[in-house]
C-alpha cells in the first residue's frame, strides 16, 4: 500500500487545518486515540460533509504522524481523477488489501456508518442517528479485530440549513452511484458554493467498544449483531447528545 502523501494530503491538512481555526474546533477526550493499536472510529454524519471527522483526522495526523484511514464513498472509484486523490489520503473504499496492510501497522480506520443518507437531511432531523441496521461496519471490526470508539459532538449540523432530504432526491433524480442531491444555505449563500456558519465545533470522543471482540460473540448470529449495533449507535448519540448538554429523551 502506497503511503499517504503527496499533493492531496498537503491540501487535506491545509484545508481542514484552516477549519479548524474558522470552527474554532476541540476534542474532548481524545486519549482512547492515541493509545497503542489499530482502532476502528465509527461518528455520526455531519451535514452535508462529516467536517468534524475531516478535523479529528488532522488532529490525529499531528499526534499520530499518519492519517486515518477513511472509507470513502464507492462513487470515488469511478470519478476520473479521484482515485489518485483517495490514494494519496490514504483512504479506501472498501474491505481491500490496502486497509488489511494499514490494520497490520496500528493505524486507525475511520468511517460513518449512516453516510450521506444520515448526512444530507433537512433541519427538521438534527443530531440524531440514522443508522438502520447497516452492519458492514460492524462486520469490519469483527473481521480485523478493531475496537470500536464511537464519536459525537457539537456544530456539525449547525454549519448549514438543509433544505431538503438530499438522499431521497438523488434516488427520485436519479443520481448516479446513490448520489445524494442536497440543497442547503451557508453563511455567504447556497452549499456548496457558500461557507459554513461560523459556528464552533466539539469532538466528543467515547472510550472503546469491545463487545464485538468477546470471547463467545457469534458473529453469525443476527441478533448478536444487532445488540453490538445498537450499542454503538447508543454511544455515539450518546456523545451527540452529551455534547449539547441534553438528555437523549430530549432529541429533536
Amino acid at each position: 500500500m502506497t503511503r499517504a502523501g503527496g499533493l492531496p494530503l498537503a491540501a487535506w491538512l491545509g484545508a481542514f487545518g484552516w477549519l479548524r481555526r474558522y470552527h474554532r474546533y476541540e476534542v474532548v477526550n481524545l486519549e482512547p486515540l492515541l493509545r497503542p493499536g489499530a482502532k476502528l472510529i465509527v461518528g455520526y454524519h455531519g451535514r452535508p460533509l462529516a467536517v468534524d471527522l475531516c478535523m479529528l483526522t488532522v488532529t490525529l495526523h499531528e499526534h499520530l504522524g499518519y492519517l486515518p484511514h477513511g472509507v470513502a464513498h464507492g462513487a470515488f472509484e469511478r470519478i476520473p481523477g479521484m482515485r489518485a486523490v483517495v490514494d494519496g489520503l490514504g483512504f479506501v473504499t472498501g474491505d481491500d488489501p490496502r486497509l488489511a496492510e494499514a490494520v497490520a501497522r496500528g493505524e486507525h480506520v475511520l468511517l460513518q456508518p449512516g453516510g450521506t443518507r444520515e448526512g444530507c437531511r433537512s433541519y427538521r432531523h438534527r443530531y440524531q442517528v440514522s443508522w438502520g441496521e447497516r452492519l458492514g461496519y460492524l462486520r469490519l471490526a469483527v473481521r480485523y479485530r478493531l475496537p470500536i470508539v464511537p464519536v459525537g459532538g457539537s456544530g456539525m449540523d449547525d454549519a448549514y440549513l438543509g433544505l431538503n432530504d438530499g438522499y431521497a432526491l438523488g434516488r427520485r433524480m436519479g443520481m448516479p452511484a446513490r448520489l445524494p442531491l442536497w440543497l442547503g444555505l451557508g453563511a455567504t449563500g447556497v452549499w456548496p458554493l457558500s461557507l459554513p456558519f461560523p459556528v464552533k465545533m466539539t469532538q466528543w470522543v467515547g472510550e472503546p467498544l469491545t463487545r464485538h471482540l468477546e470471547p463467545g460473540f457469534d458473529a453469525g448470529k443476527r441478533e448478536s449483531m444487532l445488540e453490538a449495533h445498537q450499542e454503538v449507535a447508543g454511544a455515539v448519540q450518546a456523545l451527540l447528545d452529551r455534547a449539547r448538554g441534553r438528555r437523549p429523551e430530549a432529541m429533536d
